[in-house]
């Protein structure tokens, strides 16, 4: 699990993608958003890099956070 700030992250639509974009990666993965704190917390078994590479080229860029 980790979490990403995802600074252009602002409705549902939004969070639609970004889930959609994981789930393209592992199939099994899950996201927990908040948008207010343009936060994203992605829990899956993939590759972390694969995963925010995958956000980054439905349009979405990505920070990690530190735990």
């Amino acid at each position: 699990m980790f979490t990403l700030k995802i600074s252009d992250m602002s409705c549902g639509h939004c969070v639609r993608t970004i889930d959609a974009a994981v789930r393209t990666v592992d199939g099994r993965a899950s996201i927990a958003a908040d948008l207010d704190a343009h936060l994203v917390e992605v829990r899956s078994d993939a590759d972390e890099a694969a995963l925010r590479r995958a956000i980054a080229e439905a349009g979405y860029e990505n920070e990690k956070i530190p735990a």
